[in-house]
């Protein structure tokens, strides 16, 4: 097998996309070779630990309403494309994720890592939940076989968070400086969110030992 480590945030709509293009590919493909594990990248490291308003976050970021408006139309667009309808509008809050990239850290552990990444994009992109709530987070745990319990008390703790800040600067430090990006055996990187039919080209070059 091949390790393909997949660098993500729960809140990036482009991860959620890359993983749905991914996801697409590996269905057509069901003899791949890949092995997956999701590893930290967090879009905002210093956002406040409660979060903060997402239209106030994304009129600051984007430089006010039109530019949010702009900058979440090919989005939209590319979601569709992908098979995915977004809710945009449900979503109240922009969080900080190193409690969802703890849980997803966890449910590595567990072996339901991919399960657990894929609930928490459809909690925040459809549901609207936020995912930098504790409780979110461990029902989303319980309903993959996690132990909520477990969870909701490792969460009250300081447990993996310095890993997770340690791993989202080593990240960066690798020249990671968007998400998502892939990276196929530890050395070829494929960024973006990249539509099934290259995902299918890698997969054939993996298997005839082109890349390597």
């Amino acid at each position: 097998m091949i390790q393909l480590d997949i660098f993500s945030d729960p809140i990036c709509p482009w991860c959620y996309i890359g993983k749905s293009y991914l996801d697409r590919a590996l269905e057509a493909n069901p003899d791949h070779p890949f092995t997956i594990r999701w590893l930290p990248f967090m879009l905002n490291p210093a956002m406040p630990a409660g979060g903060m308003d997402r239209r106030t976050y994304l009129e600051d970021k984007f430089g006010g309403q039109k530019g949010a408006l702009d900058a979440y139309a090919p989005v939209v667009e590319h979601a569709e494309k992908a098979g995915l309808t977004l809710h945009l509008d449900k979503i109240a809050k922009t969080p900080n994720t190193v409690d969802a990239h703890r849980l997803i850290h966890w449910a590595g552990i567990e072996g339901v890592q991919t399960p657990v990444v894929s609930a928490l994009f459809r909690a925040y992109f459809v549901e609207g939940r936020d995912i930098g709530d504790a409780e979110v987070l461990a029902d989303l745990a319980d309903s993959h076989g996690m132990d909520a319990s477990m969870v909701l008390r490792l969460l009250s703790t300081e447990e993996d968070r310095r890993e997770i800040v340690e791993r989202d600067a080593a990240a960066r430090g690798m020249g990671v400086n968007s998400v998502p990006t892939f990276i196929v055996a530890g050395q070829h990187a494929v960024p973006g969110a990249q539509p099934p039919e290259l995902w299918g080209k890698v997969i054939e070059e993996l298997r005839s030992g082109a890349l390597g």
